[in-house]
């Protein structure tokens, strides 16, 4: 098969590799779809990705695949089914798996079947990603191009609970890339009050209005905290770093009021800063989501799908382009240029 490969210096090509094995509990697929992340994939490329040093890699993670063979001991995954976020699980010819999505096949895991085989949790056969390993069912209201998009929106979603917005509160949410209007959509169809979107994109901010934000706004031609203040006087209860730049997180010292919450979600390829909080209140909280938990992705699925398939949330909306396989090497070079108007980039095979 072939895989994208990176190496230690960030350059990126296209390797053969054995098509990977699979356990007695796992399944083969034929990977269908594949979204570029601009967040891991692209930390990745340029090792700024935290604790990660293993190269070279085979990139890609929120992938979608085609089961086409399954393990003996297989009974919730058949032939045909689509899931969500198959990986490589070894390393291979001296590559290590960063998820190794980007490849033509992958594996993923029957959790129910390790469970009854004794090799569930606390075994040195699991992997907390066999739970968010989902089918994606016949009467789901998606293609192999938009359920790559799901993997991010579980993400987001299971960030959201783990941040704890609530309904009619507030929310200021920096960055209007892909996680960005991810946030911005949820968070009003979780019945958030007041959901403020800004970005340095005319693009992006007349995008995260048409996502539902209530107030979108150009950073780069106001005065943030100006507006903020006039919007929520006491401030907001929640700020979302959606992008990951230290600074953001100053910023919104400024903003939050009393007992709110400044919330990490973008990783800084720099991890370390000077936190200024003589702006805000006494009280106030800093949450940081660095890593979800595969677990609570599963959990997510049933939430995301319900809006999917009443027709609140349409996986398109957020991608603008697609690329084949083929052309891989050009999506990260369009990744690299940002230029205006891209969202999710997915690759199809």
């Amino acid at each position: 098969m072939k895989a994208l490969t990176v190496d230690r210096e960030g350059r990126l090509a296209v390797k053969e590799f054995p098509i990977p094995e699979y356990g007695r509990c796992q399944a083969l697929v034929k990977m269908k779809s594949c979204g570029v992340c601009n967040g891991t994939d692209m930390k990745l490329v340029h090792k700024t990705f935290k604790n990660f040093d293993s190269y070279p890699a085979i990139l890609g993670h929120e992938g979608v695949g085609e089961v086409i063979e399954t393990g003996a001991d297989v009974k919730n995954l058949k032939k045909g089914d689509l899931v969500l976020l198959p990986f490589l699980e070894k390393s291979v010819d001296g590559y290590t798996p960063g998820w190794g999505a980007y490849s033509e096949y992958a594996v993923v895991g029957d959790a129910g079947a390790y469970v009854e085989q004794g090799m569930g949790p606390g075994t040195r056969e699991w992997n907390e990603s066999y739970l968010a390993q989902t089918v994606i069912g016949p009467g789901d209201k998606t293609d192999p191009v938009g359920a790559a998009m799901i993997v991010t929106f579980r993400e987001v979603l299971s960030a959201i609970r783990r941040f704890g917005f609530r309904a009619n509160e507030s929310v200021l949410i920096f960055g209007a890339g892909p996680v960005g209007l991810c946030f911005t959509r949820f968070c009003k169809l979780l019945g958030m009050k007041t959901v403020i979107t800004t970005d340095l994109s005319d693009a992006k901010v007349e995008e995260a209005g048409r996502m539902g934000a209530d107030y979108a706004l150009n950073s780069g031609n106001c005065d943030i905290e100006q507006e903020v203040r006039r919007l929520c006087p006491e401030g907001v209860d929640n700020v979302v770093d959606a992008v990951g730049i230290n600074a953001l997180l100053n910023q919104a010292m400024g903003l939050i009021k009393y007992n709110g919450k400044v919330c990490g979600y973008g990783i800084s390829p720099k991890l370390g800063m000077e936190l200024d909080w003589s702006r805000a209140p006494y009280n106030w909280n800093l949450h940081f989501v660095q890593w979800p938990s595969k677990k609570e992705e599963g959990e997510a699925h049933a939430q995301v799908m319900a809006w999917i398939n009443v027709g609140v949330l349409d996986p398109m909306d957020f991608i603008s382009h697609t690329f084949s396989f083929e052309q891989i090497l050009d999506a990260f070079a369009l990744v690299e240029r940002r230029e205006p108007g891209t969202k999710k980039i997915v690759i199809t095979f």
